[in-house]
């Protein structure tokens, strides 16, 4: 069966919530094909990598990307990878992620 046009322009994709252990739970999305290749082609170090994923994907509550770069310095140091982890989870970039990673340590 044909996928119509229509189906394939829409809007797919779900939200889920993440435990930040002793603080709470919050929001994210997967990213759209269109955030997750703008970041690829985006030259940055780890810590602004996180504050644009975490920024785009953050549903509840929605932060900016200056928001963020307080959270990452007024956190303990893995507060965030939860988050950031399934935000690349639920993107479908887990194996992206590793061949990139992995080239990059080749370069």
């Amino acid at each position: 069966m044909a996928v119509s046009k229509a189906d394939l322009l829409k809007k797919r994709f779900g939200v889920e919530e993440v435990e930040i252990e002793g603080v709470g739970t919050v929001k994210v999305r997967p990213l759209t094909r269109a955030e997750a290749l703008e970041l690829q082609g985006r030259e940055m170090g780890v810590a602004e990598m996180e504050r644009c994923l975490v920024s785009l994907a953050l549903v509840e509550p929605k932060l900016t990307e200056d928001e963020v770069a307080t959270w990452q310095e007024n956190s303990p140091a893995g507060e965030l990878q939860p988050v950031a982890a399934a935000i690349v989870r639920l993107s479908g970039m887990e194996q992206t992620a590793a061949k990139e990673a992995v080239k990059q340590f080749r370069d």
